[in-house]
């Protein structure tokens, strides 16, 4: 049984070491590496939802021929003091 133990202890420092090994290896790459994402491709990405967003938005405006969104309408006319048509 002593034995038994010793072996089981043996292993389980080990296995232990082996863990830690592996964590700070993982965390040595993570720091260390240098393909991340950079400012540039965070604004490419969102102009480019903008853009498609406004291209949806439009293409809906085109295809039902009405407001779509009353409220961001009303709330854009109340904002510049829109009376309508030309003065």
């Amino acid at each position: 049984m002593k034995k038994f133990i010793q072996t089981m202890r043996a292993r389980l420092s080990n296995a232990a070491a082996r863990a830690a090994m592996k964590a700070s290896d993982f965390h040595r790459r993570a720091l260390t590496g240098n393909a991340g994402e950079g400012y540039i491709d965070t604004a490419v990405k969102i102009l480019i939802a903008v853009v498609l967003g406004a291209l949806l938005l439009g293409l809906l405006y085109a295809l039902f021929k009405d407001t779509i969104m009353p409220t961001v309408t009303q709330k854009i006319k109340d904002m510049f003091n829109y009376a309508g048509g030309l003065h």
